[in-house]
This record gives structure tokens, C-alpha cells and sequence, in this order.
């Protein structure tokens, strides 16, 4: 299934991200992860790839598992980062040849030893134009790109980060996925705004359960995420109890999605981090029960 297919069915979308492992423990762990979320039907898994695209023949490999040993749609993220048009051009080719139909397009960060975003020689600067490149040679593929409720960490302001969303989406997105957010308020402002400027494809959440607090405190911090302090607050003071913080976590993300459902959002995209047991209590809560 295309993801701009998923977003035009009766009921809302349900996806999952994964990144691949970087030990054979890990990749146990992964598949243990996948084989129990499988049952909840998945739209599809959207799979990453590290700073760089340290990963990205990996990316591939676990698509193909995702597809041919699980029998889901994967979706594998691509990035602009140190590649030329050609170098981007044959990766397409690679994943396409796999059978991959669904692509998750962005810029990417900078290597760790860049301060900022350089393209290779004859590469590219931004999504939009790698949105451009995806649709002109496979017009038919799936694409996604990100979004920002709380803006872009390198945006000058709100309204300059909208604007590069829609260059994105005028070049043939499919559906914008959000970065994980804490307070409701920040996704439905976004969505509001998003369709006041005329991006007319589906804004979908993308939800991140807390299950350490010390971990997604770096994440925020990186992301430039706000955190409630109310919920600050109530993790702080459990420090020192991972099974609480987990729980807390839990309890606020099926909070979080019970509004977001309320407010008709067109899917859910879950941040996994390889683990499935905090997604698998919000999908039951939620109502959504293996099959």
C-alpha cells in the first residue's frame, strides 16, 4: 500500500518507526519488537537510517524483511545527506529493485563532524528537492515528509518553516508526519495553520511514548520539542523509578492520542525505539487489538 493510499481509507492510519540495530542483539531484539506489533496491522513500518546514511543498505535490508517475512508495507527514510544526484539516483533504484513503494523524504542532518548542512558535489540542499527527484523518476512511489509543530531547530521562524513544508508538498508529498510533541495543543495549532496556508495533504501526529525520562530529555533537547511541566514535573519525581516513569509515559501517550482521535487526525505515527511494549498497551487502550 502507497502511503498517499493509506490516508484515503475509512478509518485512521497506523504506523510504526524502527531504526536499524547496530548489533546482532539488537536485531534480535527487533524482530521480537516487530513480530509482537504485527498483529495490530500496521499501515506500514517506516524504517531510518543514521547521520550520514551510515545506514542505508540496512534501511533496505530490513525493508525487505518487513515486506517479504512479515508481509507489511515498509516505508524506508532517504536523506540528501552526502550524496550526488547520481549517488541518490541508484540508491532509488537499489530500494525500488527490493520491491520498497513508499519513501520517507528529508534533508537529514549533518554528519557529526559538520556544524552545519553541506550537499555533495552535484547533490542536493533540501527535501523539496528530493521530494522532486523521487516523483520525477517514480511517479507512482509513496512519500512522506516531516514536519515541525514547534518549527525546525534551523528555522528562522514559524512562518519561514511552514513555507519550506509547502514547497515540500507542492512537490508531491503524500502526507506530512510530525515530530513528536508533548502537548496537543502544538499539533492541532499546526494542523490549523497547515491548512490555512494550503497544504491539503493529511497531517499525521507522530507520538513518541516516554519510557525513560533522562533519554527523552536528550531527544527534546535536540528536537527542540517543548515539555509540558506539569508532566516534568511528575517524571522528576520519579527519577529514580524507571517503571514509573514508564508508566507515566504510557498513561499521557493514550491520553494524548484518545484527543488526538477525538479531534479526527487522519493517523497516528509511533516513534517505536525498537521496543514494543509501551506501543502495545496504547493500541489496547485505544481499542486497536491484534488480530
Amino acid at each position: 500500500m502507497r502511503i498517499g493510499d493509506v490516508y484515503r481509507q475509512s478509518r485512521p492510519g497506523l504506523s510504526i518507526e524502527i531504526f536499524p540495530p547496530k548489533t546482532e542483539a539488537g536485531d534480535r531484539l527487533l524482530y521480537q519488537t516487530l513480530s509482537q506489533l504485527t498483529p495490530y496491522a500496521p499501515d506500514f513500518v517506516s524504517c531510518t537510517y543514521g547521520a550520514g546514511g551510515t545506514t542505508q543498505q540496512r534501511t533496505i535490508e530490513w525493508c525487505r524483511h518487513i515486506q517479504q517475512d512479515l508481509g507489511l508495507t515498509a516505508t524506508a527514510h532517504f536523506t540528501c545527506v552526502g550524496a550526488s544526484r547520481s549517488e541518490l539516483r541508484d540508491w532509488l533504484k537499489t530500494a525500488t529493485s527490493q520491491g520498497i513503494g513508499n519513501i520517507m523524504a528529508l534533508r537529514g542532518d549533518p554528519p557529526q563532524d559538520q556544524q552545519e548542512f553541506q550537499p555533495a558535489v552535484d547533490g542536493l540542499s533540501y527535501a523539496n528537492q528530493l521530494v522532486t527527484l523521487i516523483r520525477e523518476d517514480y511517479p507512482e512511489m509513496g512519500i512522506g515528509v516531516a514536519g515541525y509543530p514547534e518549527k525546525h531547530p534551523e528555522a528562522a521562524s514559524a512562518a519561514s518553516d511552514l513555507d519550506h513544508l509547502k514547497r515540500k508538498v507542492d512537490a508531491g508529498a503524500d502526507a506530512v508526519f510530525t515530530q513528536l510533541f508533548y502537548s496537543n495543543d502544538c499539533f492541532l495549532d499546526f494542523r490549523d495553520r497547515c491548512d490555512r496556508a494550503g497544504i491539503g495533504v493529511p497531517i499525521v501526529p507522530g507520538i513518541m511514548p516516554i519510557t525513560e525520562y533522562a533519554r527523552i530529555q536528550r531527544i527534546t533537547s535536540m528536537c527542540g520539542a517543548s515539555f509540558p511541566d506539569e508532566l516534568a514535573q511528575r517524571l522528576a519525581a520519579v527519577q529514580h523509578d524507571k517503571q514509573a516513569q514508564y508508566q507515566i509515559g504510557v498513561d499521557h501517550a493514550i491520553a494524548q492520542c484518545t484527543e488526538l482521535q477525538e479531534n479526527a487526525v487522519a493517523g497516528i505515527h509511533f516513534y517505536a525505539l525498537n521496543r514494543s511494549d509501551a506501543c502495545r498497551e496504547i493500541l489496547d487502550a485505544l481499542g486497536h487489538k491484534p488480530v
